[in-house]
């Protein structure tokens, strides 16, 4: 047994695996010296954290695939290694060689209960395997007892008995983690940032061929001067939040974090292919719920797709654009969180539109700013409008950072608003349509269906609706047509009903707004989309706002709070005519106080998830329950029944591949069958949609996939015009708000 395995497919030594953890960490090390964790700890770790396989039971096991009774986890094994004494000696503290033993142990996250005598009997036999193991990294191999001052079974390191310590044992483990998964998925752990402000500085030379005068605006002087710092900066649209927000991260390792998936895929596109151009694949990735598909979906990035997924699924490249829950998932402390945040302790986070958040992911988003600054990292939050509730509740977590400040453009006046005391009238849209581009948002799908019927009847070619219920075939398309109609350069018109799937996510431009209220913070969104970057200098007014009258409008009590839509209300009373920039921050960061917001349900709900989260235990939960927790979604995926008789042979076809086996194939063919699949199930989802779960009720029916997957067949009225109705005719479906962020 001289030739003893850490892998088996393909083959490879203890001592292989680890000169690769090794040759990444001297990657790591090099790229981010001035990262504050103990790298001779690290580097200890990496040495001993896999030496536990020497036993007999792992080789066995690992060449033969056959379970074995009584098996020790090989990092409690790995721990017998260690010479606490030799340790002390060298200067170790006590406190250090128990974070080096507790990141051994736990480096896999394995249940560690064991009988004393059963671990006594291992350790013996270790003691004569290793006379066969030669390594000359460590020279001096011996076995024995680890002293129970250093580490107890599943006696973890908690934040609740020492905080300072608990911080320092998860950069140690986290990067143990980091360093051993690249090894494994064969790829180097980190890709260095040294491009980016010579990318920016080539952008900026691009502008100044268009225009001399071009240079970084004031937003981006501020981000550029604040680099080292924590930063909030409240923006317009059109101040390049986006340049801002790279110019900050420099050539640092740096994450972007949007709300919304159609927004993410659009800042990957405009980053890779308009600013970083050649070789993007090893500079920025995108990772959100379908990054698989989406690679596969663009032409333009060469390579192998699996490379490039690994590394972006291991966070391996320098820049990352993602939802939240992709990054801050790691607030619920489960078994394993420490890598995602001793990753994030040498990155820099971007939040861009944090207004656009639920109160949960709020709540997640402020936890999670905590953690990353209590081990080093930087964070800056760029916003169009900046409830000062988000300000006091970091202040509150003892969350630093610079002051914020507002950029705006203060001789521009995008907006003059005419607020209707009336809930949405049909025939004020009809009575100011004359061959321009005209925006109606309703809060609901309901309301949105009732508003495009009207319309139709008088307009009827040059009505379009878009809302979340369309399947994704359709939503695309629309997507596609609505981004055309609202190009500011396109010279076509036409009328578009909407509900707020278009608050942020699409880069629209129209001439005329027609809003139900929602909130002030959504309904400034709104504005957004109309008049985007121009100046609006015509006389009357170009956004109209239905405020319900005497009574509430769509959706308040359901998905609106009904508190904060009083005070929008109220606060909209004295509004009438030019609205600048300045106003509306001021007008949102005066409503959204905690003194205002206290007896809601947004804010309770804001801080009944900020203590059920602090309650969980450290490591109680693992991965997969903390994502169903994170994302708390509330919505299925089905396909609509006669979407599919409809569809019914094309749907098949998607359906049989990816019922293939690949158990006999070679890695080749298995590799090409991935591809296939991850293909052929792109296609099929796009023949689905999200209906709120409580909706689902009676539809059983059950599109069968393989063994393992299924979709329900839904039985509703769907048509490309209308998108999804219930059967019962009085009552459509409402899933705007089941538009999740991921």
């Amino acid at each position: 047994m001289k030739n003893f395995l850490a892998k088996s497919n393909p083959p490879e030594t203890i001592q292989e695996h680890t000169n690769k953890l090794v040759e990444n960490y001297s990657i790591l090390n090099a790229i981010y010296p001035e990262l504050k964790v103990n790298w001779d700890l690290v580097y200890l770790a990496c040495l001993y954290h896999d030496l536990g396989k020497i036993n007999e039971k792992f080789q066995v096991r690992i060449r033969t695939g056959k379970r074995i009774e009584n098996e020790i986890p090989h990092g409690i094994l790995s721990l017998s290694f260690l010479n606490p004494k030799r340790l002390l000696k060298q200067g170790f503290s006590k406190e250090e060689i128990k974070i080096l033993a507790h990141s051994i142990a736990y480096h896999h996250e394995r249940n560690l209960l064991y009988e004393n005598d059963t671990l006594d009997n291992e350790i013996s036999l270790l003691a004569k395997e290793i006379k066969d193991f030669i390594y000359g990294r460590i020279p001096e191999l011996e076995v024995k007892k680890l002293s129970v001052r250093f580490y107890v079974k599943n006696d973890r390191i908690e934040q609740v008995s020492d905080k300072k310590l608990f911080f320092e044992y998860v950069l140690v483990k986290g990067l143990l983690n980091r360093l051993d998964y690249a090894a494994s998925g064969g790829i180097e752990v980190e890709k260095q940032n040294n491009f980016l402000l010579d990318k920016m500085e080539i952008l900026l030379s691009e502008w100044k061929n268009e225009n001399s005068n071009a240079d970084w605006n004031d937003l981006q002087r501020h981000m550029i001067y604040h680099r080292n710092d924590n930063i909030i900066a409240i923006a317009e649209t059109g101040m390049g939040k986006t340049e801002a927000g790279l110019l900050w991260i420099g050539n640092q390792k740096g994450f972007f974090t949007l709300p919304l998936k159609t927004a993410i895929n659009a800042m990957y596109d405009r980053i890779s292919k308009k600013i970083l151009k050649n070789s993007f694949e090893d500079k920025v990735g995108l990772l959100h719920s379908d990054t698989y598909s989406e690679y596969l979906n663009r032409d333009y990035i060469e390579g192998d797709i699996d490379e490039y997924f690994n590394k972006t699924k291991q966070l391996s490249l320098p820049l990352t654009i993602c939802t939240l829950d992709q990054l801050f998932d790691f607030v619920f402390r489960y078994r394993g969180f420490e890598l995602k945040l001793a990753t994030l302790a040498y990155s820099k986070i971007v939040i861009d539109e944090v207004q656009m958040y639920s109160p949960d992911l709020l709540a997640y988003l402020i936890l999670g700013l905590y953690y990353i600054t209590q081990v080093g990292g930087k964070f800056a939050i760029l916003t169009a409008t900046l409830p000062k509730l988000v300000e006091d509740l970091l202040r509150a977590e003892g969350v630093n950072f610079v002051s914020p400040k507002t950029f705006t453009n203060n001789v521009r006046v995008r907006h003059s608003v005419k607020v209707i005391h009336s809930r949405m009238d049909v025939q004020e849209i009809i009575s100011r349509y004359n061959h321009n581009k005209v925006l109606v948002i309703c809060n609901t799908v309901k309301e949105a269906q009732r508003v495009y019927n009207e319309l139709w009847k008088v307009f009827k070619p040059s009505v379009n609706l878009f809302h979340s219920g369309f399947i994704n075939k359709d939503r695309k398309q629309k997507e596609i047509d609505i981004l055309e109609l609202g190009d500011k350069k396109s010279r076509e018109y036409g009328i578009w009903v909407t509900t707020q799937v278009v608050e942020a996510s699409l880069d629209i431009d129209f001439d005329l707004l027609f809003t139900e209220l929602s909130d002030l913070n959504g309904l400034f969104q709104r504005f957004g989309r109309c008049y985007r970057t121009r100046k609006f200098t015509e006389e009357g007014y170009n956004c109209f706002v239905f405020d319900g009258g005497k009574r509430e409008c769509n959706g308040v009590g359901i998905f609106i709070d009904r508190e904060i839509f009083a005070l929008s209300k109220d606060v909209l009373k004295n509004i009438n005519g030019p609205l600048c920039e300045k106003k509306k921050m001021e007008l949102v960061r005066n409503l959204y106080t905690i003194e205002n917001l206290k007896n809601t349900l947004y804010y309770n709900k804001i801080k009944n998830t900020l203590e059920y989260v602090k309650s969980t235990m450290d490591f109680e939960l693992d991965k997969k329950e903390v994502k169903k927790r994170f994302r708390n979604i509330k919505s299925q995926t089905v396909m609509p029944a006669n979407v599919y008789i409809e569809n019914r042979q094309e749907i098949e076809q998607y359906i049989s591949i990816l019922s293939e086996d690949s158990k006999l194939l070679s890695l080749e063919k298995k590799k090409e069958l991935k591809i296939r699949k991850a293909r052929a199930r792109s296609c099929l989802m796009e023949f689905t949609v999200n209906v709120p779960c409580h909706q689902i009720k009676g539809n059983v029916n059950q599109l069968v996939i393989n063994k393992y997957e299924s979709i329900i067949l839904f039985d509703c009225k769907y048509s490309e015009k209308l998108g999804i109705q219930y059967i019962n005719k009085s009552k459509l479906i409402e899933t705007q708000q089941l538009d999740n962020f991921y």
